[in-house]
């Protein structure tokens, strides 16, 4: 059975995938629906008139307390599958970050817990479609 879709307009999203030198990634726990209690990229809704990634760089920070300027954040693509979030039809920016290894996350908004995990040992199932964002980010880039 699947959810159903609340809202027919297209929502925007942006999503970041920091990784560090040695190969780790952020992830953060979802504190709520959908998928909650699931690891997920940090990101979040591009607000009205606001750059998809000035609101990665902001999502970034509001949810793991990791501050990366704009400029060090790179497009990695475009991800508008409609059924790739259970309330209706998101589309999100998804952009790359490389930080310090040792840098501090700690959980903020919408999140149980922030954590780097190393890309060869990653969650079985991560929220939405960031499996696939991760490998677009990492291939690209390794």
């Amino acid at each position: 059975m699947s959810e159903s879709k609340t809202d027919p307009a297209i929502q925007y999203t942006a999503d970041v995938v920091a990784v560090t030198p040695s190969r780790h990634v952020l992830l953060t726990e979802r504190d709520g629906p959908p998928c909650e209690g699931a690891w997920a990229l940090p990101g979040g809704y591009v607000d009205a008139g606001e750059a998809p990634y000035v609101a990665a760089a902001r999502e970034l920070a509001e949810e793991t307390g990791v501050h990366v300027p704009v400029g060090a954040l790179h497009q990695i693509g475009v991800w508008d599958q409609i059924d790739r979030d259970p309330r209706g039809h998101f589309v999100t920016f998804a952009y790359m970050a490389v930080v310090p290894d040792g840098t501090q996350a700690t959980a903020g908004d919408d999140v149980r817990t922030a954590r780097w995990w190393p890309l060869d040992e990653l969650p079985d199932e991560l929220a939405f479609d960031h499996a696939d964002i991760i490998r677009a980010a990492t291939t690209r880039n390794s």
